[in-house]
């Protein structure tokens, strides 16, 4: 066994209380950020979507005006400004009505923000946009041009991408950011890829990486090595120190030695802790990664917020994992509680472990 990677007794320390202070949350279990899965619809054809997104979906887009009775009827039981509120899909561009929506939320007095892949904002839309109370931006940007459009599936995502990237570097009002999936076509073009971006005037930049299901299945070029996988870590370890910008690893997966090293805090999947979601269909769940049936409720049945207080045990209580391999046996469940809550399957099984990966990568412990 190699000592050098062991955990420190400073940082089993570190994690040690951060693991009290993830208690006292889970017991508390405050609504912090609320997903909403706006459409399934989108304008590109993205290789590694997990929702299985159509510019035409066979499902039509929620009406704006059940979301915000959804909304409505959560604003009595929180603080409306501790409430972050992001917009996902699909694409969220993909509805004209988003300006007139971000609106009413503004005048509830919810921030709020959106994930796009940029091909459809333009400098009127964003001012639009700003107007109507936009205060986050992230988009998404998989590489130079190449790798880009063969992940997004358009051949001129890259150049849409990039033109987003640099109207939001041009402009105060918002915050914004850049999430790239590493894979095996763009793994070797990291460093140029961050330089590239800070010359575009980017602060924060979050990678991760894709677990396989659903069209990421069926594409083996999605996926890193556990070498790669490793590689990725000691970039994202070296840039942090050193390169001007903020570097994250996305906040999936417990990271053994890495913790600390790779985010700004220790790894807590806090899906049904402090982040919850509406999704397409009305159905109350956490995070909208989550693609496994782990549904609580309907906003169409149930009211969001009894449902937040009174299900989402098996979020919050964890320990069924604990019975299912590998975390069995595994000494790193008192600080992993299982990995994410989006790599498990509904029978349970646990589809990707970090951990395994940083060890199979050439790191022991």
């Amino acid at each position: 066994m190699n000592h050098k990677h062991q955990l420190s007794l400073k940082k089993r320390t570190a994690l040690e209380i951060s693991r009290i202070i993830q208690n006292q949350m889970i017991k508390s279990h405050p609504l912090k950020q609320l997903f909403w899965e706006c459409t399934l619809r989108c304008n590109l054809h993205c290789q590694h979507c997990g929702s299985d997104c159509h510019k035409e979906a066979d499902i039509a887009d929620m009406p704006a005006e059940d979301f915000l009775r959804a909304i409505d009827s959560i604003t009595p039981h929180v603080n409306p400004h501790q409430v972050m509120i992001i917009i996902t899909g699909g694409e969220p561009l993909m509805r004209k009505d988003l300006e007139s929506i971000g609106l009413e939320l503004y005048k509830r007095e919810y921030p709020w923000g959106m994930v796009s892949n940029g091909l459809a904002l333009t400098p009127e839309r964003l001012q639009n946009l700003i107007r109507s109370g936009l205060r986050a931006v992230t988009i998404s940007l998989d590489g130079f041009e190449e790798a880009h459009n063969w992940l997004r599936g358009h051949p001129k995502s890259y150049a849409h991408a990039m033109r987003a990237i640099e109207m939001l570097g041009k402009q105060d009002e918002v915050i914004w950011d850049v999430v790239t999936c590493v894979n095996k076509r763009n793994i070797g073009h990291l460093t140029e890829l961050r330089e590239h971006l800070i010359s575009k005037g980017l602060k924060s930049w979050r990678l991760f990486t894709v677990f396989p299901v659903g069209r990421a299945a069926e594409h083996p070029e999605l996926q890193l090595t556990d070498q790669e996988f490793v590689q990725m870590m000691d970039f994202i370890a070296y840039s942090r120190k050193h390169s001007g910008i903020k570097v994250s690893y996305g906040c999936e997966g417990y990271l053994g030695h890495y913790e600390g090293e790779v985010r700004d805090n220790f790894f807590f999947c806090q899906a049904g802790v402090t982040v919850g979601s509406i999704l397409h269909d009305g159905q109350i769940s956490a995070c909208p990664s989550i693609r496994a049936d782990y549904n609580q409720g309907s906003i169409y049945t149930d009211d969001f917020m009894d449902v937040w207080a009174h299900k989402f045990e098996q979020y919050r209580d964890r320990s069924w994992m604990k019975k299912i391999a590998p975390c069995d046996t595994c000494k790193h469940f008192r600080y992993c509680r299982g990995n994410g809550m989006h790599l498990r399957k509904e029978n349970g099984e646990l589809i990707v472990c970090h951990l395994d990966r940083v060890r199979n990568g050439g790191q022991p412990y």
